[in-house]
């Protein structure tokens, strides 16, 4: 069981490695959309401090989202998913190896980026730490809720949007709790209740989305 979850993740991190055109743009998307609100907003630093939380927290989300169609779509378009779930390893398993590649990818490079950029809002120091620290924990609650959406929309015509729709309401509590942590930090009140709700969703997200991502590509294949 364990040579099979290692072989997924080396597989779907070297096949994101041969087309690294697709997993960059959501990073470049992640960087333009956090560099532009400065911009447009203006140079007040106590404005910027205030927004830069739930600014990165967005664009981060919006990041990992236009990632999801690719944990499955291209094993699915080959006919590789259909492989994957007749092999005799728990299917739960293979999707918890898919969905670590897609934060590898996807949540770590955000989480390594964002107290750079954080540095424009005029962020330093503790926050900054706090930041990273968040969304460390938070982007694989992204991946694996994320996951849960883009096992339910495989195959269907429309399915980034229907993807949107479903796991964007589930993205809200993460949302808040990480970007309430940075807050919390600036406001001198301690971060410690943000990241331990953080750290539990991620818990819970670890123990029941591949159950629930496993059924829904079961559901999509029949």
């Amino acid at each position: 069981m364990w040579d099979a979850f290692v072989a997924v993740f080396a597989r779907d991190v070297l096949q994101a490695w041969r087309r690294r055109a697709d997993w960059l743009t959501s990073i470049f998307f992640f960087v333009i959309v956090v560099s532009l609100f400065p911009l447009g907003v203006g140079p007040e630093p106590a404005l910027l401090r205030t927004m830069a939380p739930g600014i990165v927290w967005v664009a981060a989300l919006l990041a990992a989202m236009l990632s999801l169609p690719r944990v499955f779509g291209s094993d699915y378009a080959d006919g590789t998913l259909e492989q994957l779930v007749l092999t005799p390893h728990p299917l739960t398993v293979i999707v918890l190896a898919k969905v670590l590649a897609h934060w590898l990818l996807s949540g770590v490079p955000l989480a390594l980026i964002a107290p750079v950029l954080a540095l424009q809002f005029g962020l330093e120091g503790e926050p900054v730490g706090v930041l990273f620290v968040a969304l460390l924990l938070g982007t694989p609650c992204l991946s694996l809720i994320g996951g849960v959406g883009a096992a339910l929309t495989l195959g269907v015509r429309g399915g980034g949007v229907l993807i949107a729709l479903l796991v964007l309401p589930l993205y809200i509590p993460v949302l808040i709790f990480g970007a309430g942590a940075v807050e919390a930090t600036v406001a001198g009140t301690g971060a410690a209740g943000h990241l331990s709700l953080l750290a539990a969703g991620l818990l819970i997200a670890i123990v029941l989305a591949p159950w629930a991502i496993a059924a829904a590509l079961r559901v999509a294949l029949e």
